[in-house]
């Protein structure tokens, strides 16, 4: 006969209890974005263009040469990648400067009580909030045609006028604006929250040593949102790196070239040309890069803030 403590159902240590509840998630994590990973990376050694993609498990094995033709850069295919990965480049560094200057800067503005700074707080996080869609339908409706909306208002200013924004060197311009509009909330969002974390006796003590509002936000506030500011400028550069949206949506599918993205690139090679085979060799190069980056910056940052 058993006692009633052999009876008593088992429970988990807990050492074991945060593995077992975070085991759904990751097992959910494998399904979602590992398995389709794993297959694109075996796509990216398979000569998998229209001729195979009905039974694209059984195209011929194609090895590395895939790679070969994406970074040899005396060839077209890697002068054309190149030239994409050169304007990704500008395009993230660009977007997430200006966007983390801007979110900074009103973040700042915020942080001190004013009538009507509720409604302002709402008002900028309003491009955040909007579907991908809609804001950048806004966007290409404003930059489209001469007399469009931004033309008008240009030309009222008497700052010119009739400029094609959609078109030729342009279109870089348009697309940053486009996505420093939509990001720059976010970056304002996540730097207004941390100063508010920011103990005000710090200030305060500043303020009665004789410290100016300059000398508080460089000695004081920027040091302090350095953990912030490890997170969120490394968010921002892996999502303008990899947007697709905006540059999609902004120019449907004559993108210009000198607006012409990794991520319109790679898709430009897997579904408009059907060389699959490549496209996912250049995906899984476009994954090893923002890999080797990631780690880089985060092992920089981490030991630049230990030493401070």
């Amino acid at each position: 006969m058993t006692t009633p403590a052999e009876r008593r159902k088992w429970t988990p240590s807990r050492r074991a209890l945060p593995y077992l509840l975070l085991a759904p998630a990751l097992a959910f994590e494998l399904l979602v974005h590992l398995v389709p990973m794993l297959g694109g990376l075996w796509m990216s050694v398979l000569e998998l263009t229209q001729f195979h993609v009905r039974n694209w498990i059984r195209a011929p094995f194609a090895g590395l040469d895939n790679y070969r033709f994406a970074i040899d850069f005396n060839g077209a295919v890697g002068a054309e990648l190149l030239h994409s990965f050169l304007i990704t480049c500008a395009f993230a560094v660009l977007t997430v400067a200006i966007s983390w200057a801007l979110g900074m800067f009103a973040a700042t503005l915020l942080q001190r009580s004013f009538p009507g700074r509720a409604v302002l707080r709402a008002l900028f996080l309003v491009p955040y909030a909007l579907p991908v869609y809609t804001a950048v339908l806004i966007w290409k409706f404003m930059l489209d045609r001469s007399d469009g909306m931004v033309n008008t208002v240009l030309a009222d200013l008497g700052l010119g006028g009739g400029t094609f924004w959609l078109l030729g060197d342009n279109a870089f311009l348009s697309l940053v604006i486009t996505a420093v509009w939509r990001l720059w909330p976010f970056a304002f969002l996540a730097l207004m929250a941390g100063m508010q974390s920011i103990p005000s006796d710090v200030h305060e003590s500043a303020t009665v040593d004789g410290a100016g509002p300059w000398q508080q936000f460089r000695s004081i506030t920027v040091p302090m949102l350095r953990p912030v500011n490890q997170v969120l400028v490394l968010v921002l550069f892996l999502w303008t790196f990899n947007d697709f949206n905006v540059a999609y949506l902004l120019f449907d599918k004559s993108v210009p070239g000198a607006a012409n993205l990794l991520s319109i690139h790679i898709y430009s090679s897997s579904f408009l040309t059907w060389n699959f085979g490549l496209g996912s060799a250049m995906s899984a190069l476009l994954l090893l890069f923002l890999l080797v980056v990631t780690a880089g910056y985060l092992a920089f940052t981490s030991r630049r803030m230990k030493d401070v």
